[in-house]
């Protein structure tokens, strides 16, 4: 049997949810190392706070995706679980920003992280079942453009969320000002009108998207997949390591593609803000309440929604097409190596328009990195596994963090005399390892080499 080949629009329908999760993913992105900056964390120790994310997906991910690929109700398959984290994920957004309100009862700078934690531990429950949800649903000759339309709506998603801020305070005359220790109004209302977006957005895929049932999928399987044979009714949590043991040789490979490039990206992430504030805009490190600051957080939202705008116009137009003709690693190698150097040119930038070009650039890398290595590993794991397997791939997405954010911190501090612009330039040198390391990846279900 062949899995039913889906319309444009269903496939839009079936990855709307992502463009909410996005939204506040690029919230969180954008504005989390400002807000704690605000609340009292000195440059060197946002790495340490942005450690909870990585954490929460190495824990929460591969446990979702193991009881996903479980679970079947009226509700269906993977449904329930992103709704779950997406409600979660709404508390934590409306709430971080709003932390000292709590400061009778603990620190705001705690609070603050604890909300971050809330929000990492619940876009992970919500994201996980999506990847696989994909990988479900879709045929193999869908799977580039499925993930390419999952891209272009995290990119469109992304875009939103992170230019909100300026949005409000240059068209609506929402303050981007305010005293020191407090947040302003500006990101507070984003942060809750992101919150709405995201049930919304989930809402839509809950609608309008069919599950197939465990049984439908497995007519489906491929018995010559490299994966292991889910033969055993029967299954348990501590399954997911014997899993990660016997993983196909494809995730294996991609493992080290995808450790270089998040760990560049988490760089890029942390480091964005204090190092657009110092190298661009001339701030001295120790300078986290200025009007001066609130204008350079405010225009790094904007960096970060071009490049997730053009990340959505290149995984909706291009990415599909350019797969097709030169296969997707080729795609991704090349890919990667645009974005490297998008990262390390923002160190030659004059001003803060000209940055613009190197998100442009990085872009294009972050809609490879959401598409391709996902349509690659896709093909080596069988329909019976694609929950857990998708979420043990998040392991190569979260531990690369996790080291940044344990050495990241120290390493501007001490090697970098703070100055957090050379820790871009590292994300940009780790890009071009991740784009060296793709030509040892074996494609499985490559479809320019079966056409």
């Amino acid at each position: 049997m062949e899995k039913r080949k889906l319309s444009f629009w269903e496939i839009w329908n079936m990855s709307f949810g992502f463009l909410g999760i996005q939204m506040g993913f690029a919230l969180q992105n954008a504005n989390a190392s400002r807000i704690l900056q605000i609340f009292g964390a000195d440059v060197h120790e946002l790495s340490w706070f942005w450690i909870i994310a990585p954490l929460m997906g190495l824990i929460v991910q591969p446990i979702i995706g193991h009881y996903s690929d479980k679970t079947w109700g009226r509700f269906g398959r993977r449904k329930p679980f992103f709704l779950v984290g997406a409600v979660l994920a709404s508390v934590g957004l409306i709430l971080m920003p709003q932390a000292n309100i709590f400061i009778s009862v603990l620190p705001a700078l705690w609070v603050g992280a604890g909300m971050l934690m809330i929000m990492d531990a619940s876009f992970n429950i919500a994201m996980e079942p999506f990847r696989a949800l994909v990988g479900d649903n879709l045929r193999t000759d869908q799977r580039t453009a499925g993930f390419s339309i999952q891209t272009s709506l995290i990119g469109f998603g992304a875009v939103i969320g992170s230019a909100l801020p300026y949005i409000l305070t240059k068209y609506f005359s929402v303050p981007n000002s305010t005293v020191p220790g407090s947040v302003p109004l500006n990101l507070t209302l984003s942060f809750i009108i992101g919150a709405a977006v995201l049930i919304g957005s989930i809402l839509v895929t809950l609608f309008t998207t069919k599950e197939y049932s465990p049984e439908e999928l497995a007519k489906f399987e491929d018995p010559q997949n490299d994966a292991i044979s889910d033969s055993e009714e029967k299954s348990k949590i501590t399954d997911i390591f014997t899993d990660f043991a016997k993983m196909p040789v494809t995730m294996r490979q991609l493992s080290w593609v995808q450790f270089f490039s998040w760990f560049g990206l988490f760089g890029m992430w942390v480091f964005t803000t204090p190092a657009i504030a110092h190298h661009i805009y001339g701030l001295p490190l120790e300078d986290t309440s200025s009007q001066q600051y609130q204008d350079a957080g405010d225009w790094v939202g904007i960096l970060f929604g071009v490049y997730n705008l053009v990340s959505a116009i290149v995984a909706l137009f291009f990415l599909p097409y350019i797969a097709k003709k030169i296969g997707r690693k080729a795609t991704h190698s090349l890919s990667l190596v645009i974005g490297g150097i998008g990262l390390i040119s923002i160190y030659f930038m004059p001003n803060e328009d000209w940055v613009v070009l190197p998100m442009i650039l990085i872009g294009i890398a972050w809609a490879s990195i959401l598409a391709m290595p996902y349509a690659i590993l896709a093909g080596s794991i069988t329909p019976k596994k694609m929950g857990v397997y998708m979420g043990i791939f998040n392991f190569f997405v979260v531990i690369p963090q996790i080291v940044n954010a344990l050495i990241g911190g120290p390493i501007v501090k001490y090697l970098y005399n703070g100055d957090a612009i050379y820790a871009l330039v590292t994300s940009g040198v780790s890009f071009l390892i991740a784009a060296a390391l793709v030509s040892k990846v074996k494609d499985v279900d490559d479809f320019t080499q079966k056409s």
